[in-house]
């Protein structure tokens, strides 16, 4: 089971952030952030730390884009993991 950063760095895991901004904020019309970035686990692994959980990752990100905390994950794993030798 994968429970770190480095684990799915490790294992071959991509993780694309898309912003989840709708086109609406209660009664009123707004613009659409369509952002969508893929994440580099490398980067993350040296500012987090090897053992940050990725089910804490989606709290910590913000939309580059319009500035909004409402991020959704998604997980694009290997078809055969290996975990890379160090």
């Amino acid at each position: 089971m994968i429970e770190t950063i480095a684990q799915a760095r490790d294992n071959g895991w991509t993780i694309t952030t898309r912003c989840a901004w709708g086109p609406r904020a209660g009664m009123k019309r707004i613009r659409e952030c369509k952002a969508s970035i893929r994440l580099d686990l490398d980067t993350l692994v040296w500012t987090r730390g090897a053992a940050f959980p990725v089910s804490m990752l989606e709290g910590r990100l913000k939309c580059p884009r319009c500035g909004s905390g409402r991020v959704v994950l998604l997980f694009d794993l290997p078809p055969n993991p290996i975990a890379k030798r160090a």
